[in-house]
């Protein structure tokens, strides 16, 4: 157990160095912080990383064995209205403990954190549902997605402007550390009940799905929801002058994400203690275990929020403030390139994939070759979202052709680097990007006088569509290359008869 939370700790570690390396280059070249200040993110810092290496162990031992267990029950004997009802439920109270969801929300002043949530949280549901029906009737991927994708720009179309960019983005929080590991779960359960050659990869392609529904969902909120106007102003930082005012600012805060935390995860653990007395499904070990997981849920998900909203998005937004001052505005790009760059790089999640796709394509996908695609299609997207903070270009400009493009290439991949691809969406929109990134953004908005809804929001839903061009564009590679290869074996081959014709 300690070496495992070691190694989450590690990951998370990997995660936020990068970007608190750069917030401290930043700090003494162009943008000054004061020492209190510094001391403040660098505590900020420490929690999210202690936290999300607790959380990520928790959800390893609880929810993932949660979803294959639901999934491989929900196809033994079911109704098919049955097996819909329930992943609906699954997938709706599972994402509203989502923590980058919740970070998402308090960002978003226009919209009441608990409308938002429930919105998008429903949208997962409903996806959700629409994903096992895939699942079991085996329907193309790439057609329900061009389908899908095409129904949201007409909605897009209807929507208020103010709600565009933020459905996108909230399609990019949805698929973090909370739901994809229980939405994959599932997969892999309904796949390996079905116990055919193709089940194992219609299990790819859930979390692509379950990322539409936020966004579909956001875009009919903005459609028939009204709020008022928000205004977003400047974030202030209390005054911090001592270490003791930095751990109070956090201790008074602590009560506040603590309550927050209970309310989002307590009906997770009821749908567990419900699902276990009704089929007995975990033996004593794994209940123990399952339990286990979820106080480290508890623990790890209460840090990371305090230290997210009390000294690591704060000082995002001042530093994004920082940056809009005189000359230093032109450094505004270059800064998102190198943050893109290397945010994507230390993603562990995004290494795992890089793993899998080398395995899938017999190592002709290397992962250096991923790295590098993933890499610099992120970079290019953090750039064009800070472009847009400068300009006001619409949202539409860049998502549009973004996605026509990923939509095209479906039809010249293998299917199981649609899947992939699709799925993968979510894993370099990290934590990073909705903690750092988008107070980052909304920072300088809000100093350059923009409008911080339509102008900063958009920055996940932008690194979210880098992964499903990069890796498809590994996949035509990948296809390429075998195909080569299979040209010059076939005429080794006919070599091969000639010579023995001769014989």
């Amino acid at each position: 157990m300690n070496e495992k939370l070691k190694e989450k700790t590690m990951e998370a570690l990997m995660s936020v160095l990068p970007i608190t390396g750069i917030v401290l280059l930043l700090s003494i070249t162009v943008v000054p912080l004061e020492n209190g200040t510094l001391v403040l993110f660098l505590t900020g810092a420490l929690l999210l990383i202690v936290g999300m290496g607790i959380f990520q162990l928790g959800a390893e031992m609880a929810r993932a064995a949660l979803g294959q267990g639901v999934g491989s029950r929900l196809v033994k004997g079911q109704k098919l209205g049955i097996i819909l009802l329930v992943s609906f439920l699954m997938g709706t109270i599972i994402t509203i403990s989502e923590p980058d969801l919740q970070v998402l929300a308090n960002q978003v002043a226009s919209i009441p954190n608990a409308v938002l949530i429930y919105t998008v949280a429903i949208g997962v549901g409903v996806f959700t549902a629409i994903a096992v029906l895939r699942i079991l009737f085996r329907v193309s991927l790439a057609k329900m997605l061009s389908v899908f994708y095409l129904l949201l720009f007409i909605l897009a179309c209807f929507a208020p402007s103010e709600f565009v960019a933020v459905a996108f983005d909230a399609g990019g929080v949805t698929t973090g550390p909370m739901t994809v590991p229980f939405i994959m779960a599932i997969g892999v359960g309904l796949s390996a009940a079905r116990s055919d050659k193709e089940g194992a990869a219609d299990s790819f392609g859930l979390v692509a799905l379950c990322s539409i529904g936020p966004i579909m969902m956001v875009l009919l909120l903005g459609i028939f929801y009204h709020p008022t106007d928000a205004v977003y102003t400047a974030v202030e930082i209390p005054p911090v002058d001592t270490t003791y005012d930095v751990a109070k600012l956090f201790v008074q805060e602590l009560p506040h994400y603590a309550r927050e935390v209970m309310i989002s995860v307590m009906p997770v653990v009821g749908v567990y203690i419900i699902f276990q007395l009704l089929t007995k499904n975990y033996h004593r070990r794994q209940v123990l275990r399952m339990s286990v997981g979820f106080v480290y849920t508890l623990i790890g998900l209460i840090l990371f929020l305090t230290g997210v909203n009390v000294g690591f998005a704060p000082v995002g937004n001042l530093l994004g403030s920082g940056l809009t001052q005189g000359w230093m505005k032109s450094l505004l790009v270059p800064i998102g390139i190198v943050i893109g760059y290397y945010i994507v790089k230390a993603e562990p999640a995004v290494q795992v994939l890089n793993d899998q796709v080398e395995e899938i394509t017999g190592g002709v996908v290397s992962r250096s070759m991923m790295n590098l695609a993933l890499s610099l299609g992120v970079a290019c997207a953090v750039a064009l979202a800070m472009l847009r903070v400068l300009t006001g270009i619409s949202i539409y400009w860049i998502i549009i052709p973004g996605y026509i493009i990923a939509l095209a290439l479906t039809k010249f991949v293998p299917p199981v680097f649609v899947g992939i691809a699709f799925d993968s969406g979510g894993v370099a929109s990290g934590p990073m990007t909705s903690t750092f990134l988008l107070p980052l953004a909304m920072g300088a908005c809000t100093a350059l006088g923009g409008n911080v809804v339509t102008d900063a929001f958009g920055v996940v839903a932008l690194v979210a569509m880098a992964p499903l061009i990069a890796i498809q564009v590994m996949g035509i590679v990948y296809t390429r290359k075998t195909k080569a290869t299979k040209v010059v074996e076939d005429n080794l081959n006919d070599d091969i008869v000639v010579e023995l014709e001769e014989e």
